[in-house]
């Protein structure tokens, strides 16, 4: 996976497009840069289609593939050109979630040591639910030190599909 810049001009025209899929309909947009959004639809957090934004499916069609292939339980490791745009520190965590390995998880403490930044907890938190491209970058990865499930722009019960899906590697389709 490739990502770039920290603020960058959005390529004009961005297009977008839906998929279903078994943890609800995504929105996903982007330009010629690559991917900027995946969005869970029912989300409270949702990206919202623009109104100079472009339907277009085309674009999509191998970040499609490979979703579906990841919901399958055939794909485990995304390559996806992403147009990323956020702070250093979020760019910073968002580039460390995407080493974690596929069926695995961590705490956001250990994110923190990860990024070279062990008191920064809360803040990784924070850059982990500003996620904008969630299942490719895997913030579902990230727990509570206790193992517990917490926040997930998806909802915690489809943060459980993702990580039962890893685990198992079983299909949601």
């Amino acid at each position: 996976m490739s990502s770039t810049g920290v603020k960058m001009e959005r390529a004009k025209p961005v297009s977008y497009t839906t998929m279903d899929s078994p943890v609800g309909p995504l929105l996903l947009a982007g330009d010629a840069q690559g991917l900027r959004s995946l969005s869970f639809e029912k989300s409270k957090r949702a990206e919202r289609v623009q109104p100079d934004w472009k339907q277009d499916k085309a674009p999509f069609a191998e970040v499609i593939r490979q979703l579906r292939a990841y919901f399958s339980g055939k794909l485990q490791e995304f390559d996806v050109q992403l147009a990323l745009e956020g702070t250093e520190f979020q760019l910073s965590v968002w580039r460390s979630l995407q080493t974690i390995p596929y069926g695995e998880t961590i705490s956001y403490g250990q994110l923190a040591q990860r990024i070279g930044n062990p008191r920064a907890v809360r803040a990784v938190g924070l850059a982990n639910g500003c996620n904008p491209i969630p299942i490719i970058i895997p913030c579902h990865r990230v727990i509570g030190s206790n193992g517990s499930l917490t926040g997930f722009g998806g909802g915690l019960a489809n943060k459980k599909k993702l990580l039962a899906l890893e685990s198992s590697q079983m299909s949601l389709l």
